[in-house]
């Protein structure tokens, strides 16, 4: 969501990010020749790693406008392996700054909700380097004719929401005060005007308060129905969502009939209610609260102040009466939320040290596969090492295609294929319905068996490439 601010500034609080990360480098199939030397072995080396995207939080990013405006990031491809054992150059990642509080969702599952400065998440991953034919030598297959192709990089759409983290939020209708207030309160310069929605973009300000330092929130107003899409609350009320205190900022001076500071309290709370059902365990409705009641350097103001303070109090709220033009009780009303703000602090569990996890992928040993009947003998196979295997093919070259072969007999696809029914000839497809590469079985083909024939050919595949 985008929005005017100020003269054609905008605020950007969600967009659509589209990350293509890089794709690997192809290795290389060479063979070291030098003077009296003509076969001296091997020597194609691995192809770079495609780069990643990366978001960090940054400090100094305040919106998410740079993605609204270029949504398509696009990481570095890796570089392709050479002779002489010179591996391919990685791709260049692409760091992406975004502000504290920022959520990464893929539809409604949340991936990443990315606080404290420094914090990272690889919203795509870059594919890896194919291997040259110097890592594929074996006992049996001394100099392969045949190198591996580079994995392409992941691609991903994933939404990002931006939830400001505030300590106090400062709620209410348009024109209550609230950016009024939070100029008075802290360094934080808002746009001000004496006209409904005024407030287009979340002010956040830092307050001190003797030994406690919190930041305060100015939300855009809300309006009833706003939980319902009106007028531009809606919109806003993610950035409440951190909040641990709210501050209801009411209007003792409005002329606009129909107004006073008891009905405009009931309306912002039922819109508060209706949009607990979105945030589960920890609803708005149950946080703690303050009445503000702006605006008493009027004299009429003050008197209405005067008049429905008891009220308030009766519900079992902290009320101030303030003036942010004034700044008439506002050394009290800072430091309430500063109590309020430490009280909510210390009930927090003490925080863990961060941790880097490693996740080694499994190496061997796992059958990570499946073989599914889809028709009249013809069966689908899936899973990671197949679909990645065949991604590194080079089906250009045949010796390529027979070391596929002899990989996905190793993992026991073709015993797997005869124990589901596959007769000679049946039609195997490896990938998924919509987008697989299709082969036919014969098993009287040997595989398994090393690499027969000259180097960039396989004898087994005459007649059934």
């Amino acid at each position: 969501m985008a929005a005017g601010a100020g003269s054609g500034a905008q605020f950007v609080d969600r967009v659509v990010l589209h990350a293509a990360a890089g794709n690997g480098g192809n290795g290389c199939a060479s063979i070291h020749r030098e003077k009296f030397k003509p076969l001296g072995g091997p020597d194609g080396a691995n192809g770079g790693r495609g780069g990643d995207i990366v978001l960090v939080v940054d400090p100094g990013a305040a919106s998410l406008l740079e993605y609204h405006r270029r949504p398509h990031r696009k990481a570095g491809n890796g570089k392709p392996g050479q002779g002489g054992m010179r591996t391919g150059a990685d791709g260049a990642d692409v760091v992406l700054p975004v502000p504290d509080g920022t959520v990464v969702k893929s539809g409604e599952e949340v991936l990443a909700d990315l606080v404290g400065e420094g914090t990272r998440y690889v919203v795509a991953q870059g594919g890896r380097g194919g291997l040259g034919n110097a890592a594929l030598a074996t006992a049996k297959r001394k100099a392969p004719g045949f190198a591996l192709l580079g994995e392409p990089g992941d691609e991903r759409d994933v939404v990002l929401e931006l939830k400001s983290v505030a300590d106090v939020a400062l709620v209410g209708f348009p024109s209550a005060g609230k950016s009024s207030l939070i100029a008075a309160l802290s360094a934080a310069k808002p746009k001000i005007a004496d006209y409904p929605f005024t407030t287009l973009v979340p002010n956040l300000g830092v307050v001190g308060a003797g030994d406690t330092t919190f930041t305060v929130a100015d939300v855009p107003g809300l309006i009833e129905g706003a939980s319902e899409g009106r007028g531009l609350g809606l919109e806003f009320l993610r950035h409440i969502e951190r909040s641990s205190t709210l501050a209801h900022v009411l209007d003792c001076a409005t002329m606009e009939p129909g107004r006073d500071p008891v009905s405009d309290f009931e309306v912002i709370e039922r819109e508060l209610r209706a949009y607990d059902r979105a945030l589960g365990d920890r609803p708005l409705s149950d946080r703690p609260r303050l009445v503000v009641l702006n605006k008493v350097d009027v004299p009429d103001a003050r008197d209405l102040a005067e008049m429905v303070r008891p009220e308030f109090e009766a519900r079992g709220l902290q009320v101030f009466e303030v003036s942010a033009a004034s700044h008439e009780g506002l050394r009290e009303l800072s430091f309430a939320m500063a109590a309020m703000v430490e009280r909510h602090r210390a009930s927090l569990p003490p925080a863990e040290p961060t941790r880097v996890v490693i996740r080694p992928e499994p190496v061997g040993g796992d059958t990570d596969f499946e073989v599914r009947p889809m028709g009249e003998n013809t069966f689908l196979i899936t899973g990671t090492k197949p679909v990645r295997w065949l991604r590194q093919t080079d089906f250009s070259n045949e010796e390529a295609v027979g070391y596929l072969a002899d990989r996905l007999a190793r993992l026991g696809v073709e015993v797997a294929l005869a124990d589901a029914g596959a007769a000679p000839g049946a039609t195997v497809l490896i990938g998924t319905p919509d987008d697989s590469v299709v082969f036919d079985w014969e098993p009287e083909v040997a595989a398994g068996e090393g690499a027969p024939g000259p180097r960039g050919t396989d004898r087994r595949l005459g007649g059934h490439r």
